[in-house]
């Protein structure tokens, strides 16, 4: 479609009609708004982009510091790390030398039992041994006195070891020394002496009737002619013959035992085997043998014997202090402490270890 020339009246109206207001004002406008808009956007772009790079090199350096820091951390998880593993390697040597202190250890308990064991073997054997031959004391001599030593020895070697298990042991022996302590207080190994005294001195008692005579002491020479201390001697031992043929002794028995030498032996023997009667007599608590045994002993010696004698007085005075004790009591035993001491060898023989 072609354009068609204006005519003179078109042209005509068009200058006189009014002219439409300018658009290149608005558009200034406009591009005045955008261009501002372009500046603030500008300018906000410029202020977070330098936000971002402040933002950036903060991160940077947080990153740095963080690496710094992750690498002091490993360095020092590093160094714990050896720490950890030398600490590992002390502990494992402290728990072998521990382990060997403690094998050592139970090697010493096991030799230090095996040395108490035997310690109280030996011990028990010696106070068996004690007792046994305190128990035959007591039962062949009646010896009270060796018995309680005896038991007190035991009870003074086990106090000082304070084990439990000998507890048994001690009451049995604080029972048995109880009942020695409550014994009459006769000393029967005294009084064995005694008799064996006796005994003894059988042989030195003098006779009420001696045959043979006593003769005088030699007469020195008086002052004079050596012929004179001749004669002297000569009577005086005359005279001293004389006299042993005749021999005149009073005594106060109204018949005097006149006793052949041979009669003086068998006497002598006869008074020793009643003095051993009564020893035996004693050993075995036979009060009415033991004092018969005396009561004959006296009588024999008030007899036959000279009774001023000194010898003869003091046996008599012995035989009245010995025929004056009693012996009829019951001898206790001490078979409880040895029964106690015996029953503990047999069970720890039977329980080794």
């Amino acid at each position: 479609m072609t354009d068609s020339a204006p005519t003179p009246g078109t042209a005509a109206e068009t200058e006189s009609a009014p002219k439409p207001p300018s658009t290149s004002r608005p558009w200034r406008l406009v591009l005045l708004v955008l261009a501002l808009v372009a500046g603030l956007a500008t300018a906000y772009w410029i202020d977070v982009r330098q936000r971002l790079s402040g933002a950036q090199h903060e991160l940077a350096s947080r990153l740095r510091a963080a690496e710094d820091a992750a690498r002091e951390a490993g360095n020092a998880a590093r160094g714990a790390q050896d720490s950890l593993l030398a600490s590992q390697a002390r502990i494992a040597a402290v728990e072998a030398r521990l382990a060997e202190s403690q094998s050592q250890q139970l090697a010493l308990e096991a030799l230090y039992s095996d040395l108490t064991r035997n310690r109280d073997e030996w011990q028990l054997a010696e106070i068996e041994q004690v007792l046994a031959i305190a128990s035959q004391q007591l039962q062949l001599a009646g010896n009270v006195r060796a018995a309680l030593l005896a038991l007190q020895l035991a009870e003074a070697r086990l106090a000082r070891t304070d084990r439990p298990q000998f507890v048994p042991i001690k009451r049995a022996l604080a029972r048995d020394i109880e009942r020695l302590k409550a014994l009459p207080a006769i000393d029967m190994a005294a009084m064995i002496m005694r008799l064996d005294s006796l005994v003894a001195g059988v042989d030195t008692l003098p006779l009420a009737f001696d045959e043979r005579g006593e003769r005088p002491a030699a007469a020195k020479d008086a002052p004079g002619t050596g012929e004179r201390g001749f004669w002297s001697r000569l009577g005086a031992e005359v005279w001293g013959e004389l006299r042993q043929l005749v021999v005149v002794r009073q005594v106060s028995s109204p018949e005097p035992p006149l006793l052949a030498p041979t009669q003086a032996y068998f006497l002598r023997e006869n008074l020793r085997l009643r003095l051993l009667n009564a020893r035996m007599s004693l050993l075995t608590r036979d009060e009415a043998g033991y004092r018969e045994d005396l009561r004959a002993t006296q009588a024999w010696i008030r007899r036959y014997f000279d009774p001023r004698s000194k010898q003869t007085v003091e046996a008599l005075a012995q035989l009245k202090g010995l025929a004056s004790a009693s012996v009829s009591f019951e001898m206790p035993t001490i078979s409880e402490s040895l029964d106690a001491v015996r029953g503990y060898k047999s069970r720890r023989e039977r329980t080794p270890g």
